[in-house]
Protein backbone atom coordinates (compact mmCIF):
# COMPACT_ATOMS: atom_id res chain seq x y z
CA UNK A 1 0.00 0.00 0.00
CA UNK A 2 1.34 3.43 -0.98
CA UNK A 3 2.43 5.59 1.95
CA UNK A 4 0.33 8.67 2.76
CA UNK A 5 2.13 11.91 1.97
CA UNK A 6 -0.57 14.10 3.46
CA UNK A 7 -3.49 13.51 5.82
CA UNK A 8 -5.80 16.44 6.63
CA UNK A 9 -8.64 16.18 9.15
CA UNK A 10 -11.32 18.75 10.01
CA UNK A 11 -9.28 21.75 8.83
CA UNK A 12 -11.15 25.06 9.18
CA UNK A 13 -9.86 28.60 8.56
CA UNK A 14 -11.81 31.83 9.09
CA UNK A 15 -11.03 35.52 8.60
CA UNK A 16 -13.15 38.01 10.57
CA UNK A 17 -15.81 35.35 11.20
CA UNK A 18 -15.99 34.54 7.47
CA UNK A 19 -15.18 30.92 6.61
CA UNK A 20 -12.39 30.65 4.03
CA UNK A 21 -11.98 26.89 4.41
CA UNK A 22 -14.58 24.74 6.10
CA UNK A 23 -14.04 21.27 7.57
CA UNK A 24 -11.53 20.03 4.99
CA UNK A 25 -10.76 16.29 5.07
CA UNK A 26 -8.62 14.34 2.61
CA UNK A 27 -5.71 11.93 2.30
CA UNK A 28 -3.14 11.86 -0.49
CA UNK A 29 -0.71 9.07 -1.31
CA UNK A 30 2.97 9.77 -1.89
CA UNK A 31 4.96 9.61 -5.14
CA UNK A 32 2.54 11.60 -7.27
CA UNK A 33 1.81 15.09 -8.57
CA UNK A 34 -1.35 16.50 -7.00
CA UNK A 35 -3.25 19.55 -8.21
CA UNK A 36 -5.42 21.92 -6.18
CA UNK A 37 -8.07 23.48 -8.43
CA UNK A 38 -11.13 25.67 -7.94
CA UNK A 39 -12.43 29.15 -8.78
CA UNK A 40 -10.82 32.38 -7.57
CA UNK A 41 -11.50 32.85 -3.88
CA UNK A 42 -12.01 29.12 -3.31
CA UNK A 43 -9.25 28.97 -0.68
CA UNK A 44 -6.54 27.20 -2.68
CA UNK A 45 -3.61 29.34 -1.53
CA UNK A 46 -5.11 29.51 1.95
CA UNK A 47 -5.07 25.71 2.07
CA UNK A 48 -1.34 25.60 1.27
CA UNK A 49 -0.58 28.22 3.92
CA UNK A 50 -2.78 26.51 6.51
CA UNK A 51 -1.09 23.16 5.93
CA UNK A 52 2.28 24.81 6.57
CA UNK A 53 1.11 26.66 9.68
CA UNK A 54 1.65 30.04 8.03
CA UNK A 55 -1.86 31.16 8.94
CA UNK A 56 -3.91 30.38 12.01
CA UNK A 57 -6.51 27.64 11.83
CA UNK A 58 -9.63 27.30 13.96
CA UNK A 59 -9.51 23.53 14.00
CA UNK A 60 -7.97 20.54 12.33
CA UNK A 61 -4.85 18.40 12.16
CA UNK A 62 -2.30 17.87 9.39
CA UNK A 63 0.20 15.04 8.98
CA UNK A 64 3.10 15.17 6.54
CA UNK A 65 4.57 11.78 5.71
CA UNK A 66 3.02 10.31 8.85
CA UNK A 67 4.28 13.01 11.21
CA UNK A 68 3.39 16.50 12.41
CA UNK A 69 4.83 19.49 10.56
CA UNK A 70 7.21 20.13 13.45
CA UNK A 71 8.72 16.66 13.12
CA UNK A 72 8.77 16.60 9.30
CA UNK A 73 9.63 20.23 8.55
CA UNK A 74 12.97 19.49 6.89
CA UNK A 75 11.26 17.07 4.52
CA UNK A 76 8.72 19.66 3.32
CA UNK A 77 9.63 22.42 0.84
CA UNK A 78 7.46 25.42 -0.02
CA UNK A 79 7.46 27.57 -3.16
CA UNK A 80 5.31 30.67 -2.46
CA UNK A 81 3.60 32.93 -4.97
CA UNK A 82 6.05 35.29 -6.63
CA UNK A 83 4.05 38.33 -5.51
CA UNK A 84 4.89 37.57 -1.86
CA UNK A 85 8.65 37.97 -2.45
CA UNK A 86 10.58 41.23 -2.02
CA UNK A 87 12.34 41.23 -5.40
CA UNK A 88 14.20 44.46 -4.58
CA UNK A 89 16.18 42.79 -1.79
CA UNK A 90 19.90 42.94 -2.72
CA UNK A 91 20.75 39.26 -3.08
CA UNK A 92 22.02 37.12 -5.92
CA UNK A 93 20.38 34.11 -7.54
CA UNK A 94 23.09 31.80 -6.12
CA UNK A 95 22.56 33.13 -2.58
CA UNK A 96 18.81 32.44 -2.76
CA UNK A 97 19.33 28.86 -3.93
CA UNK A 98 21.87 28.26 -1.16
CA UNK A 99 19.23 29.29 1.39
CA UNK A 100 17.38 26.10 0.57
CA UNK A 101 20.16 24.10 2.21
CA UNK A 102 20.42 26.20 5.36
CA UNK A 103 18.36 23.82 7.52
CA UNK A 104 20.89 21.03 6.88
CA UNK A 105 23.91 23.05 8.03
CA UNK A 106 25.54 22.34 11.37
CA UNK A 107 27.77 24.18 13.82
CA UNK A 108 28.55 27.70 12.64
CA UNK A 109 26.12 27.44 9.71
CA UNK A 110 28.76 27.88 7.03
CA UNK A 111 28.11 26.58 3.55
CA UNK A 112 30.52 23.93 2.39
CA UNK A 113 32.08 23.47 -1.02
CA UNK A 114 29.61 20.66 -1.68
CA UNK A 115 26.71 23.05 -0.96
CA UNK A 116 27.96 25.52 -3.57
CA UNK A 117 28.47 22.73 -6.07
CA UNK A 118 24.95 21.41 -5.51
CA UNK A 119 23.44 24.90 -5.81
CA UNK A 120 25.23 25.49 -9.10
CA UNK A 121 24.04 22.11 -10.43
CA UNK A 122 20.45 23.05 -9.62
CA UNK A 123 20.84 26.47 -11.24
CA UNK A 124 22.16 24.72 -14.33
CA UNK A 125 19.20 22.33 -14.22
CA UNK A 126 16.95 25.39 -14.35
CA UNK A 127 18.92 26.65 -17.37
CA UNK A 128 20.11 29.79 -15.55
CA UNK A 129 23.83 29.07 -15.06
CA UNK A 130 24.86 32.36 -16.67
CA UNK A 131 22.67 34.27 -14.19
CA UNK A 132 23.97 32.84 -10.91
CA UNK A 133 25.61 36.15 -9.82
CA UNK A 134 22.70 38.26 -11.06
CA UNK A 135 20.61 40.27 -8.58
CA UNK A 136 17.12 38.78 -8.27
CA UNK A 137 15.55 42.12 -9.22
CA UNK A 138 16.98 41.63 -12.73
CA UNK A 139 15.22 38.32 -13.38
CA UNK A 140 12.20 37.84 -15.61
CA UNK A 141 8.98 36.37 -14.16
CA UNK A 142 9.81 32.94 -15.54
CA UNK A 143 13.34 33.10 -14.13
CA UNK A 144 11.98 34.17 -10.75
CA UNK A 145 9.79 31.08 -10.60
CA UNK A 146 12.63 28.77 -11.63
CA UNK A 147 14.81 30.38 -8.94
CA UNK A 148 12.50 29.45 -6.08
CA UNK A 149 11.95 25.96 -7.39
CA UNK A 150 15.74 25.54 -7.42
CA UNK A 151 15.81 26.74 -3.80
CA UNK A 152 13.17 24.15 -2.88
CA UNK A 153 15.20 21.44 -4.63
CA UNK A 154 18.26 22.50 -2.64
CA UNK A 155 16.39 21.51 0.52
CA UNK A 156 16.28 17.91 -0.74
CA UNK A 157 12.74 17.52 0.56
CA UNK A 158 10.33 14.63 0.03
CA UNK A 159 7.16 16.73 -0.25
CA UNK A 160 6.96 19.95 -2.30
CA UNK A 161 4.14 22.49 -1.95
CA UNK A 162 3.92 25.00 -4.81
CA UNK A 163 1.51 27.95 -4.85
CA UNK A 164 0.63 28.89 -8.45
CA UNK A 165 4.03 28.01 -9.97
CA UNK A 166 2.87 28.79 -13.53
CA UNK A 167 1.39 32.24 -12.87
CA UNK A 168 2.92 34.72 -15.33
CA UNK A 169 5.46 32.30 -16.82
CA UNK A 170 5.91 31.46 -20.50
CA UNK A 171 5.11 28.05 -21.97
CA UNK A 172 8.81 27.11 -22.25
CA UNK A 173 9.32 27.68 -18.52
CA UNK A 174 6.12 25.79 -17.68
CA UNK A 175 7.27 22.82 -19.76
CA UNK A 176 10.71 22.84 -18.10
CA UNK A 177 9.18 22.96 -14.62
CA UNK A 178 6.82 20.07 -15.39
CA UNK A 179 9.72 17.98 -16.69
CA UNK A 180 11.57 18.55 -13.42
CA UNK A 181 8.49 17.78 -11.31
CA UNK A 182 7.92 14.54 -13.19
CA UNK A 183 11.52 13.59 -12.59
CA UNK A 184 11.07 14.26 -8.88
CA UNK A 185 8.02 12.00 -8.87
CA UNK A 186 10.06 9.20 -10.43
CA UNK A 187 12.59 9.70 -7.62
CA UNK A 188 9.85 9.07 -5.07
CA UNK A 189 8.94 12.68 -4.25
CA UNK A 190 5.42 14.09 -3.88
CA UNK A 191 4.33 17.43 -5.34
CA UNK A 192 1.21 19.38 -4.34
CA UNK A 193 0.45 22.57 -6.25
CA UNK A 194 -2.23 25.19 -6.86
CA UNK A 195 -3.21 25.29 -10.53
CA UNK A 196 -5.62 27.28 -12.71
CA UNK A 197 -5.46 26.01 -16.28
CA UNK A 198 -8.15 23.34 -16.61
CA UNK A 199 -6.87 22.38 -20.06
CA UNK A 200 -3.70 20.85 -18.60
CA UNK A 201 -5.17 19.16 -15.53
CA UNK A 202 -5.42 15.67 -17.01
CA UNK A 203 -1.91 15.69 -18.43
CA UNK A 204 -0.26 17.21 -15.33
CA UNK A 205 -1.83 15.57 -12.28
CA UNK A 206 -2.18 12.05 -10.91
CA UNK A 207 -4.66 13.23 -8.27
CA UNK A 208 -6.73 16.33 -7.54
CA UNK A 209 -8.16 18.35 -4.68
CA UNK A 210 -11.17 20.34 -5.91
CA UNK A 211 -12.08 23.22 -3.62
CA UNK A 212 -14.67 25.92 -3.22
CA UNK A 213 -14.36 26.92 0.45
CA UNK A 214 -15.31 23.36 1.37
CA UNK A 215 -13.89 20.24 -0.24
CA UNK A 216 -15.79 19.36 -3.41
CA UNK A 217 -13.82 16.19 -4.15
CA UNK A 218 -10.40 14.57 -3.80
CA UNK A 219 -8.93 11.54 -5.48
CA UNK A 220 -7.48 10.28 -8.73
CA UNK A 221 -7.77 12.76 -11.59
CA UNK A 222 -9.40 10.19 -13.88
CA UNK A 223 -12.16 9.63 -11.31
CA UNK A 224 -13.06 13.16 -10.22
CA UNK A 225 -12.15 15.48 -13.10
CA UNK A 226 -15.65 15.42 -14.53
CA UNK A 227 -18.65 17.67 -15.05
CA UNK A 228 -20.34 16.63 -11.81
CA UNK A 229 -17.56 17.94 -9.56
CA UNK A 230 -16.54 20.83 -11.80
CA UNK A 231 -20.14 22.02 -11.78
CA UNK A 232 -20.12 21.97 -7.98
CA UNK A 233 -16.87 23.94 -7.84
CA UNK A 234 -17.40 26.42 -10.68
CA UNK A 235 -21.19 26.53 -10.87
CA UNK A 236 -21.45 30.22 -10.01
CA UNK A 237 -18.52 31.19 -12.23
CA UNK A 238 -20.08 31.09 -15.69
CA UNK A 239 -17.01 31.53 -17.87
CA UNK A 240 -14.96 28.98 -15.96
CA UNK A 241 -17.80 26.47 -15.93
CA UNK A 242 -18.19 26.85 -19.70
CA UNK A 243 -14.51 26.03 -20.11
CA UNK A 244 -14.83 23.07 -17.79
CA UNK A 245 -17.81 21.78 -19.78
CA UNK A 246 -15.89 22.06 -23.05
CA UNK A 247 -13.04 20.03 -21.59
CA UNK A 248 -15.38 17.33 -20.29
CA UNK A 249 -17.25 17.13 -23.59
CA UNK A 250 -13.98 16.73 -25.49
CA UNK A 251 -13.01 14.01 -23.03
CA UNK A 252 -16.28 12.09 -23.37
CA UNK A 253 -16.23 12.29 -27.18
CA UNK A 254 -12.60 11.15 -27.39
CA UNK A 255 -11.38 14.45 -28.85
CA UNK A 256 -8.06 15.52 -27.32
Amino acid sequence: MMKKALVVKNLTVSYDQLSVLWDINFEMASRQIIGIIGPNGAGKSTLIQALLGLIKTISGTVEFLGKSLKKSKRRVAYVPQKKTIDWKFPITLLDVVLMGGYCRLKGLKWYRKSDYERAIRLIKLMEMEDLKERQISELSMGQQQRLFIARALMQDADLFLLDEPFAGVDKTTETLIMQILNRLKKEGKTILMVHHDLNTVESYFDSLIILNTSLVASGKTESIFNLRYLNQAYGEKGVLLDEAMRICLRKSSGVV
